[in-house]
């Protein structure tokens, strides 16, 4: 079997590139900066200038800035790839804050509350009456960036004026009070793997690893677990990491990545994640082969009924036109079919005005 992990060549990347050569035949390690997607006439996804290969099986992965063409190389795998753990709708949704919330909003899944303002005028008038601190996001960023906080109506309208003259879009939401610590979640199909805690530095209240946040092993409730597996589902992919925010009086999930670090996870649990990740892609690949070639089998037995039932019974009168090639009748297929009729044969014609009798010769 062959497996292509595309990514822009990350450690974490590196770690599942390595483990996949356990399990796949071939591992072609695809840098996602030499990909070209091409549409129209000559559409295709193109590496270094040559036509993609094929493959039982394509992890893609990579950061937001790349969303569009993530996307692009998904829908073009679609439908051809047996196995991918992303669907290309993700690289849109997942990548986008608000249509995160939005898509878990849809099922149900707990989260902070959230405001979507057309105006930073807007925004300001209905701030008033806020509760602070509170949050401010830029719909895409990962790693904490774009993240920004507020504990007075002053400092949220400075931000708000610095955000209109930037002409960026932005969400805010309600600020969680849980001194400074979220929990990293990575869940690989319907199973979590691995589990930290992670705590933000003194005078940070983002406690993302790569803004200086330290991880540490922590023991998950169910209620967390629970939020974890219903946020992949309602997101519909396969691999990422949920960050929740573990609360009293209940715990809600403040985001997704689908292109999740392994490094800083890796040091406080006791499993090999780029293995556990190797291995689910393996499993799935060697399932979505077995029901591909399942539903070819399937096809071909409704193709071949469906011929049968075209077959006219042995005997029964057929109502069609005969074809005249100079001193050559060409017969229908059904009537070689049903007759036995070969031509290698020698047969005896008999044939009188509206009526035409052929018997094989002795």
């Amino acid at each position: 079997m062959k497996v292509a992990l595309i990514s822009q060549g990350s450690k974490s990347s590196q770690m599942v590139g390595d483990a996949l050569k356990k399990y796949f035949d071939e591992v072609d390690m695809i840098d996602l900066m030499e990909i070209d997607v091409r549409l129209g006439k000559e559409s295709g996804i193109f590496y270094k200038n040559k036509e993609f290969g094929e493959y039982d099986c394509v992890y893609v992965k990579g950061s937001f800035r790349y969303a569009h063409l993530l996307r692009s190389i998904a829908t073009m795998l679609e439908g051809k790839v047996p196995y991918m753990p992303l669907p290309a709708a993700a690289f849109t949704t997942v990548h986008n804050k608000l249509l995160t919330h939005l898509a878990l909003q849809q099922q149900n899944v707990p989260m902070p509350k959230t405001w979507v303002f057309p105006s930073v005028e807007l925004a300001k008038q209905s701030l008033r009456k806020a509760r602070f601190p509170i949050v401010m996001k830029l719909p895409e960023g990962t790693q904490g960036r774009g993240v920004m906080f507020a504990d007075s109506y002053s400092s949220a309208s400075s931000l708000l004026d610095a955000l209109g003259a930037l002409n960026q879009p932005f969400i805010v939401q309600e600020y969680v009070e849980t001194e400074g610590t979220d929990i990293r979640v990575l869940v690989v199909g319907e199973e979590i793997i691995g589990a930290m805690r992670r705590r933000a530095q003194r005078e940070e209240k983002r406690s993302n690893i790569h803004a200086g946040g330290v991880g540490e092993g922590v023991e998950l409730t169910r209620e967390i677990i629970n939020l974890a597996l219903d946020t992949a589902k309602a997101l519909n992919v396969d691999i990422c990491g949920v960050d929740i925010l573990e609360h009293p009086l209940g715990s809600k999930v403040i985001e997704a990545n689908i292109s999740p670090g392994l490094q800083g996870l890796s040091k406080v649990v006791p499993v090999d994640l780029g293995e556990q990740i190797a291995r689910f892609l393996y499993e799935k690949t060697v399932a979505a082969l077995a029901a591909r070639k399942e539903e070819r089998a399937m096809k071909l037995l409704q193709e071949i009924e469906a011929k049968k039932n075209e077959m006219p019974e042995e005997g029964k009168p057929v109502l069609g036109k005969l074809s005249l090639r100079g001193e050559r009748l060409l017969l229908p297929e059904f009537v070689t079919k049903t007759s036995g009729f070969n031509d290698r044969r020698e047969y005896v014609i008999t044939s009188r005005r509206g009526k035409v009798e052929i018997e094989e010769g002795k």
